[in-house]
Formats: C-alpha cells, structure tokens, sequence
C-alpha cells in the first residue's frame, strides 16, 4: 500500500476544508493535505447560484461558486496538496488515514492532526416516512437545486415543497424563476425553519403559500407523483382529521433537516453531542482526541457559510497550534450549560487556561421563537458576564456572541447561558 506522510490532513473540500487548510499554513503548518470525495473544490458552493453569500465574511454579496473561487484560488497558489475524488475509509487512532482513489488506490497517510469537515447530507423521504407508493419524482431540494443549476434540467413542472429549510425556500424562487409552478411550502412547524431573509426573498416577493402546522400525510401515483395529500397537524404533530386536502403535482421536493456525516468520527471514537450530531469541541474545535479538530456543518449544521469560514479559521489556527507544539500544556475544563429554550451551544466547553485569544465565539439556536428577549451569560459565581438584548430570535436563524477571554479566570467551573424576556421598565 502506497504511503503518504502530512503534517495536517483535512477530510473535506467544501467551505470548511478550504478555510481551515488556508488559516493552518498562515500558521505556518507546513506540509496539508485535502482529501475530497468530488472531482472538485468548494462543495455544495458550486451548485448555489444565487446571491447573499458573504455578507459577514468579505462584506461583499456573492454567489456561492464566487464565494468559493476566493478561497479556491488562494489555495492554487499555495503549496497545500489537494487529493480529488478521493475517499476517506478509516481514521485510525495511531493518526493514520487510509483513503481510495482511482490514481493512488487504497493508500495510507501518517499524519500529526485531522481536521473533520465532511460536511452534511439531507434527510431523505425514509427518514421521514411518508405514506404511500414510490413514484418517480420524490426527490431532496438539494438535488433538484443540481439537476437545474448544475446539469441544466427542470424536475418537473408542478412542484409542492415538504419543509421550509433555506435550501426548499430558495428553491421555490429559483423554480418560478424557471416557469415552474411552485403550488405552496409545507411546514410541520408552526414557523418557518429557514432564515427570515429567504422566507420574504423566496416566498412572499413571489406569493408563494406557506403553510405551517401542516404536513404530507400520503403520496399519490404510480410511474409518475401525481399528487399529494396535505394535512394540518396538532401540538403533538398528529394530523387533525378533517382538514386533509389533495393537491395535485408531478414533483415533490424535501428539505427537512440535515445530518452532519460523521460515520469517520464515530468509528474513531469522538464524543458525540446528541442534538448537533457532531462532535463534541472545545473553543479551538478540538474534539475529546487531542490531535483531531471539526468545524463547519459536520460539526454543527449552520445557515451562513460566513460563519462557516469563521469557524474553521478556528480549528485550522488551534491545529497549527497543536502541530507546533504552542498549545497549553495544561487545560482547566469550563462546562457550558444552558437553559431549556436553547436547542445547543458550541463550543459545549471551553478552557479556563486558554490565554491566547481575546475572546471567546459562542453559535447557539434556540427552540422556539421570541421577541426582544434578553441573552444572558453568567459564571458559576452567578456573575452576570455578559446582558444583550436581542430583538428577534427563531429557531432558523443561529445566534452567536463574543465572550471577552478576560471574564473566564482560573476559578471559572461553569457558564450558564439562559435567553428570557426582556423585563418591562
């Protein structure tokens, strides 16, 4: 079997991989590598055509495949070695990766730290398990966006859309914009799951229904769909008898979720959060094994690829740490706690000894909606740390805040970190 010997390898090509491999060689990492399953660069990029990315990041509005040719390109120009179409089949705890590829074969590669950022999938309709036959035209948002941005195909011309994630509601404007009839969004909750920039782009600036509370209790037709059945459903999401209503179509589209794809990490034995599905980090994205980071959607999934990009600059700086032997000798464990309105937070814990960043970026989603709210953050002395006000929060959009370094001290146990509503004066 062919060897390989890098000092970091990055399993994913995607926004997280290309960002972390660029921070870890500004950091002076010297021989990386990328491992990446498609024949290309920049991941799910190339098939988000439409505007509003990078925002945050370049405070300039980009496509996706713009977004990534910026960071695609400064890679050319490096030294850091891309592997395409290559597959990662096991992680091993010596710190050897053993990969496939149609160039090398089964090879192996020693290597001194990982960078996890695989990225993440859609849920399918058998992770759903709607009623009824299995015709053709049942397919994820994600792979229609391909068939017509990447491959120039319509899937159909009358569509319902199952799910009101930003992957279905950019879809619903990208169809009408090809002449489709997007007959209406059907969400299971009573919001919409996606950002509320996409819900007023997508649907409202093109009188696209959505209807909350409500779900597709059967599919109809054989060869072809022709037709779904929609239903409201209660507080426990049961479908309320009586208020079902067929409406006819040929294309049925899900965006319901997506899964972090950590088959890699599980099999390597990281710690796992059961709400985000990734691993479990610290503040520098180290996983429970020392010389392994994640970052980007297998870790947490996210809306924004800005903060996507941010968050692997993180991991990618703290490896190039690790491989340069500049990490803390001794690390004092910090809990993060939160209240019940608060879906996760990452990082899940952080070190009180850390002293090499200013502050510290917390991404966190809550459960359900709310208004002029108050987020507040306080230590295990009952400290307030930190009281913003917060004037919207759901659900779909992530939240994020900067703890200042200088307010978790050597004597810091635990933080808390609570969203209620804001006191009338």
């Amino acid at each position: 079997m062919k060897k390989l010997e890098y000092d970091l390898v990055i399993i994913g090509g995607g926004p997280a991989g290309l960002a972390a491999a660029l921070e870890a060689k500004r950091n002076g990492v010297p021989k990386i590598l990328i491992c990446e399953r498609a024949p290309y660069l920049g991941g799910i990029l190339n098939q988000c055509i439409h505007n509003g990315f990078g925002l945050q990041y370049f405070k300039e509005e980009l496509t996706g495949p713009e977004y990534a040719s910026r960071f695609i390109e400064e890679l050319e120009n490096s030294d850091i070695d891309v592997k395409l179409g290559t597959m990662v089949m096991e992680i091993m705890v010596d710190k050897k990766v053993i990969a496939v590829n149609r160039e090398d074969g089964m090879f192996q590669i020693d290597t001194k730290a990982l960078i996890l950022a695989m990225g993440c999938r859609e849920r399918t309709r058998g992770a759903i398990t709607i009623p009824g036959s299995r015709p053709a035209g049942i397919m994820t948002a994600g792979t229609a966006q391909s068939y017509v941005n990447l491959e120039g195909y319509l899937p159909g011309k009358e569509v319902v859309i199952l799910g009101s994630g930003d992957i279905g509601l950019i879809m619903a404007r990208r169809l009408t914009l090809e002449g489709v009839n997007v007959k209406g969004v059907i969400e299971l909750m009573p919001y919409s799951t996606g950002l509320i920039r996409n819900k007023v782009q997508c649907l409202d600036d093109f009188d696209i229904p959505l209807l909350l509370s409500h779900s597709i209790t059967e599919v109809h037709g054989n060869e072809r769909l022709e037709g779904v059945t929609i239903a409201e459903v209660d507080k426990s999401f049961k479908p309320i008898e009586g208020t079902e209503q067929y409406v006819s179509c040929d294309t049925l589209l899900l965006s319901v979720g997506l899964i972090p794809e950590n088959e890699l990490s599980n099999n390597l034995g990281c710690e796992m959060d059961k709400v985000t599905r990734g691993p479990v980090v610290n503040e520098k994205r180290i996983t429970n094994i020392p010389w392994v980071f994640a970052c980007g959607n297998v870790l947490h999934v996210h809306d924004l690829v800005d903060n996507v990009t941010e968050e692997a600059e993180i991991a990618g700086k703290a490896a190039a740490a690790f491989i340069n032997n500049k990490k803390n000798e001794v690390e004092k464990e910090v809990i993060i706690t939160h209240d019940n309105n608060i879906g996760y937070v990452v990082p899940q814990h952080i070190d009180a000894l850390n002293n090499q960043e200013q502050t510290i970026k917390f991404f966190l989603r809550v459960r359900n909606s709310d208004e002029d709210v108050r987020l507040i953050v306080k230590d295990n002395f009952n400290k307030t740390l930190l009281n913003l006000k917060k004037t919207i929060v759901e659900p779909g959009t992530m939240v994020t805040f900067n703890l200042p370094r200088e307010f978790v001290t050597k004597d810091t146990s635990s933080i808390d970190i609570s969203i209620s509503k804001e006191q009338a004066q």
